[in-house]
């Protein structure tokens, strides 16, 4: 379904709606935060290093801004700063209108998180959604409609429907560092869709969707572990160069998701040109394995108890 020229021209007035934004100190997630800010939000940068950080916020706010920015730490590879996270965002904010669940690594040499995890699955996917658990009470709370939009990617489609290869339990000698990314982006839509269906289930004014950037021109692609092949990492650059669309473009379908008035909860959005790599938002259709509701359930159990998080919250009338 396509979208008509959406652009962030298109972008209502977020007459100083609360925003939080993960990774807003680079690409996608910088974009959207300027975006959101220009529009009059007052956006809640989410960073994991905040030198980098405050650098992001300064060149925002050397722009023109009808809203305004705020710095805070956040570390998906550790259960402990999600946590501190929440905790500093509650005590200091009373709403929360929409939760960008953006930041990623991409292609990763093997690592652990700080509480064990294949890093790619712990970051991408349980970091996320450990947060979104535990900021779920205030979406629930905030007046009129909220959303959580999660960042996926285009590779979804090249994740296993193998829960245990999933969550990276496979030994560091089969790693695949692309493989484990596109684990972790499925595992994003299985969540995102999954947490639709359970928010509408309760009846509840939170609307949960995914989307993706296509292929944007970001600093994402540089951690790919290929540098030690030179021909691979010449190709990246010239596809990067020939294909790839700015990081600006690549934010539009997550801010497409936050703030347009036509979605409902449940969608799938991405830029709708050549491949679906780049061109302006259109809501699309997940994989197949994205959309099969018994592995989204799997999911849900293992990453609730991996992350000892409830999404506890009251069905309303």
């Amino acid at each position: 379904m396509s979208v008509e020229k959406w652009i962030s021209e298109n972008v209502p007035f977020m007459d100083s709606k609360k925003i939080v934004v993960t990774g807003a100190n680079s690409g996608v997630g910088f974009e959207a935060a300027r975006i959101f800010a220009e529009r009059g939000a007052h956006v809640v940068m989410a960073c994991r290093s905040m030198e980098r950080g405050k650098e992001a916020k300064e060149k925002i706010e050397d722009g023109s801004l009808e809203g305004s920015l705020e710095l805070r730490k956040l570390d998906l590879a550790s259960l402990d700063s999600v946590r501190d996270f929440a905790e500093q965002y509650k005590a200091n904010h009373e709403e929360l209108h929409i939760l960008c669940n953006n930041a990623g690594i991409m292609g990763v040499p093997f690592e652990r998180t700080e509480d064990g995890f294949e890093k790619h699955f712990g970051v991408n996917h349980l970091g996320h959604f450990a947060l979104t658990g535990e900021l779920l009470d205030l979406l629930v709370e905030t007046s009129g409609e909220s959303r959580i939009v999660t960042q996926s990617s285009a590779l979804h489609k090249n994740g296993s429907a193998d829960i245990e290869e999933i969550i990276g339990l496979s030994d560091e000698e089969e790693y695949s560092a692309q493989q484990a990314y596109a684990d972790s982006k499925l595992a994003n839509v299985l969540f995102a869709l999954e947490l639709d269906r359970r928010l509408k289930e309760k009846n509840l004014s939170v609307e949960s969707m995914a989307c993706h950037p296509g292929f944007s021109a970001t600093n994402l692609q540089n951690t790919v572990e290929n540098k030690d092949s030179f021909f691979r990492d010449l190709g990246m650059k010239i596809a990067k160069k020939i294909l790839a669309q700015s990081p600006e473009k690549g934010s539009l379908p997550m801010v497409y998701a936050g703030s347009s008035g036509n979605l409902s909860g449940g969608e799938y959005v991405g830029p709708g040109g050549l491949m679906n790599m780049r061109g302006l938002p259109e809501i699309q259709e997940p994989s197949e394995d994205a959309r099969d509701e018994e592995l989204a359930e799997r999911l849900w159990t293992v990453s609730e108890d991996l992350t000892d998080t409830e999404f506890s919250v009251e069905s309303q009338e």
